[in-house]
């Protein structure tokens, strides 16, 4: 089934993957495409509407991203945020030149006005906080665009050209910071593009399916299920689509939290699925042995699991296609188009450049992690499956700081337990979107009883967040805390310390590695 789309044409921006999820939550089905992308692959997609993303560049260097100005006479609506703004401004005819301090510098939340005669601010107030980030500033707007926002600094917050369906803005709509700047995204949608909402996660799954068993033929499939969220639903589509024809493989690599491995063949040993569990633990402990630089280690694992994958495709016999969970942020954060690499995912970043397998299916690749979620209610999932805690792939080895052994990864793993028995008990996993402990690879002086101590500092994490793209450190109460650091000391040998991680993402990430 075809669906209506949306391009978000990428410029490099920090935030231009959760702009393809607030279009998706609207009902519209969007594709992420780099700016480089020849106009012609862009014009066959047949777009009713283009949006352009922020970017850390300014559009009047020789070498800034840029698009050719024949994209502007398609006749398609463009809704250019920050950069993107800019960018159309100078493609058009008008003048970006670098702010000076006196003029149009913005940085955070700034109080923005609104003309909501303009299609783009239809229905809300006439003032309200906007998320700004720029240093360059639009002296001249192109001819036909008229000034639709502004700031005490900024005269040209916002332009627009409705006429030809052009508008922008020199803030970020996208982010929770902007007041009614998701409604502002809805309007340019269903105001300006005319879009019917045609996307639903149920037409994904008719279709994902329908491309799985296209793709697949009569060829054998082995999926890497972790026992996470996303390697659950993978398998759940993967068996809707090609039931026999798939094999599951759970490698235990001894990085699990406590019980995890027994729990994850529990659950799945009642299902319809060939199901292999191999035991791994000494293998990748000696792989990891010495290594202490947080990359490596997840390019080590992810080598790994495809060796491992490998070897069990030739004891099963023919296998055609290796599956994974990949989901959209795992290929973001290990980078794609203009942006940068911030880690490298073991099932993304860390494939090795050889691959025993004549394909690599990835069914989930463009969803976010909501997303995902959907998708696995549709499919019939438990929820207890569905609302799991994201693991990451590589396990505890991102969570040990420095080199890692089996008793740092035993000491680690009932800390962890701990803390997220504690934290349930208090009722504050209801609040919280991801919980951990990490094993630093600091020692510090401590007294136990009459005696001296000289053990490890834990640390403890939790967020909360709507994507998984950005996220803001948990307030979790100052009771709940101190039960667990006195439950830790107490029961845990080698740990006398724990501090609480009140970082946020960005500058942090939400894994602490």
């Amino acid at each position: 089934m075809e669906h209506e789309l949306v391009l978000i044409l990428d410029f490099g921006g920090q935030y231009n993957q959760l702009i393809a999820r607030r279009v998706r939550e609207y009902g519209v089905y969007c594709e992420v495409k780099p700016y480089s992308t020849p106009l012609a692959e862009l014009r066959a997609m047949n777009p009713i509407g283009i949006i352009f993303t922020g970017g850390p560049n300014s559009v009047y260097l020789e070498n800034a991203p840029r698009v050719e100005e024949e994209l502007f006479t398609w006749g398609i609506p463009i809704l250019g945020i920050c950069y993107g703004c800019q960018l159309m401004a100078h493609t058009l005819g008008g003048q970006v030149v670098p702010a000076q301090e006196d003029t149009a510098r913005e940085y955070g939340k700034t109080l923005t006005y609104y003309d909501t005669n303009c299609p783009l601010f239809d229905g809300l107030p006439a003032q309200g906080i906007s998320w700004m980030s720029h240093g360059d500033y639009m002296a001249k707007v192109p001819a036909g665009f008229s000034l639709v926002g502004h700031t005490e600094m900024c005269p040209n917050a916002a332009i627009a050209d409705q006429t030809r369906g052009f508008y922008g803005v020199q803030y970020h709509p996208e982010v929770n910071h902007t007041e009614h700047g998701l409604t502002m995204l809805r309007n340019f949608l269903y105001k300006v593009c005319h879009a019917s909402g045609d996307w639903t996660m149920g037409d994904y799954c008719k279709s994902a399916i329908a491309a799985i068993r296209e793709k697949v033929g009569d060829g054998k499939v082995l999926l890497a299920l972790s026992g996470g969220m996303d390697s659950s639903v993978a398998a759940a589509l993967l068996a809707e689509a090609i039931g026999s024809q798939l094999t599951c493989v759970f490698v235990d690599h001894g990085l699990m939290r406590l019980n995890e491995g027994d729990e994850v063949e529990a659950a799945f040993s009642k299902w319809d699925l060939h199901f292999v569990r191999v035991n791994a633990e000494t293998r990748f402990l000696l792989k990891l042995a010495g290594e202490q630089e947080p990359e490596r280690k997840r390019k080590i694992i992810g080598e790994e699991f495809i060796r491992v994958f490998e070897e069990e495709a030739k004891k099963i016999g023919r296998v055609d296609f290796l599956a994974q969970g990949t989901i959209y942020p795992d290929v973001i954060e290990s980078g794609a188009g203009e942006a940068a690499a911030i880690k490298s995912h073991h099932n993304v970043g860390g494939l090795p450049d050889f691959v025993d397998f004549q394909e690599i299916i990835e069914p989930l690749r463009m969803l976010f992690k909501d997303d995902v979620r959907q998708l696995g209610r549709e499919l019939g999932l438990p929820e207890y499956l569905v609302s799991r805690q994201p693991f990451p792939g590589p396990g505890l080895a991102i969570r040990i700081i420095g080199d890692i052994t089996k008793e740092k990864a035993d000491t680690l793993r009932l800390a962890d337990a701990i803390f997220r028995e504690e934290i349930a008990k208090a009722g504050e996993d209801q609040n919280l979107n991801q919980y951990f402990a990490v094993l630093t690879n600091t020692r510090s002086v401590g007294v136990m009883g009459d005696g001296r101590t000289y053990d490890y500092t834990l640390a403890l994490r939790a967020v909360t967040t709507s994507d998984f793209m950005t996220a803001d450190w948990a307030r979790i109460p100052y009771d709940v805390l101190d039960k667990i650091s006195v439950r830790i000391v107490n029961e845990v040998q080698g740990i006398n310390r724990i501090v609480y991680d009140i970082t946020s993402k960005p500058p942090a990430t939400i894994e602490f590695e």
